[in-house]
Protein backbone atom coordinates (compact mmCIF):
# COMPACT_ATOMS: atom_id res chain seq x y z
CA UNK A 1 0.00 0.00 0.00
CA UNK A 2 1.36 3.43 -0.95
CA UNK A 3 0.07 6.61 0.70
CA UNK A 4 1.04 10.22 -0.02
CA UNK A 5 1.18 12.44 3.07
CA UNK A 6 1.02 16.24 3.04
CA UNK A 7 1.73 18.62 5.93
CA UNK A 8 0.40 22.17 5.87
CA UNK A 9 1.09 25.48 7.62
CA UNK A 10 2.74 25.24 11.05
CA UNK A 11 2.83 21.44 10.86
CA UNK A 12 5.42 21.69 8.08
CA UNK A 13 7.71 23.51 10.48
CA UNK A 14 6.97 21.10 13.27
CA UNK A 15 7.74 17.92 11.29
CA UNK A 16 10.46 19.53 9.17
CA UNK A 17 9.09 18.54 5.77
CA UNK A 18 6.16 19.14 3.40
CA UNK A 19 5.46 15.59 2.23
CA UNK A 20 6.06 11.93 2.91
CA UNK A 21 5.53 8.79 0.86
CA UNK A 22 4.50 5.85 3.01
CA UNK A 23 4.56 2.20 1.96
CA UNK A 24 2.84 -0.27 4.27
CA UNK A 25 1.46 -3.78 4.21
CA UNK A 26 -1.84 -4.14 6.02
CA UNK A 27 -4.47 -1.85 7.50
CA UNK A 28 -3.55 1.47 9.07
CA UNK A 29 -5.56 4.46 10.32
CA UNK A 30 -4.75 8.12 9.78
CA UNK A 31 -3.80 8.50 13.46
CA UNK A 32 -1.51 5.46 13.35
CA UNK A 33 0.07 6.87 10.19
CA UNK A 34 0.91 10.12 12.03
CA UNK A 35 2.45 8.18 14.92
CA UNK A 36 4.46 5.96 12.56
CA UNK A 37 5.86 8.92 10.55
CA UNK A 38 6.38 11.23 13.53
CA UNK A 39 7.18 9.00 16.52
CA UNK A 40 8.90 11.77 18.49
CA UNK A 41 6.06 14.29 18.12
CA UNK A 42 2.91 14.42 20.20
CA UNK A 43 -0.45 14.52 18.45
CA UNK A 44 -1.07 18.27 17.89
CA UNK A 45 -4.12 19.76 19.59
CA UNK A 46 -7.02 20.34 17.20
CA UNK A 47 -5.15 18.91 14.20
CA UNK A 48 -7.36 18.32 11.19
CA UNK A 49 -7.08 15.44 8.75
CA UNK A 50 -8.24 15.11 5.17
CA UNK A 51 -8.19 11.91 3.17
CA UNK A 52 -8.47 12.50 -0.57
CA UNK A 53 -9.57 16.09 0.18
CA UNK A 54 -12.44 15.05 2.50
CA UNK A 55 -12.29 15.70 6.24
CA UNK A 56 -11.74 12.51 8.23
CA UNK A 57 -11.16 11.34 11.79
CA UNK A 58 -7.94 9.93 13.18
CA UNK A 59 -9.43 6.42 13.22
CA UNK A 60 -10.34 6.49 9.50
CA UNK A 61 -8.88 3.51 7.64
CA UNK A 62 -6.53 4.26 4.75
CA UNK A 63 -6.41 2.55 1.36
CA UNK A 64 -3.76 2.14 -1.29
CA UNK A 65 -3.25 5.35 -3.25
CA UNK A 66 -4.84 7.63 -0.65
CA UNK A 67 -3.60 11.17 -0.10
CA UNK A 68 -3.62 12.19 3.55
CA UNK A 69 -3.25 15.80 4.64
CA UNK A 70 -2.52 16.95 8.19
CA UNK A 71 -3.15 20.60 9.00
CA UNK A 72 -3.89 22.94 11.91
CA UNK A 73 -7.34 24.46 12.39
CA UNK A 74 -8.18 27.06 9.77
CA UNK A 75 -9.41 30.48 10.81
CA UNK A 76 -11.18 33.01 8.68
CA UNK A 77 -10.94 36.72 8.66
Amino acid sequence: MSIKVLYFASLQDRVGRQTDEFAWDGPISAGALWRRLNPDLAWPDNMLIAINMDYASSDAALSDGDEVAFFPPVTGG
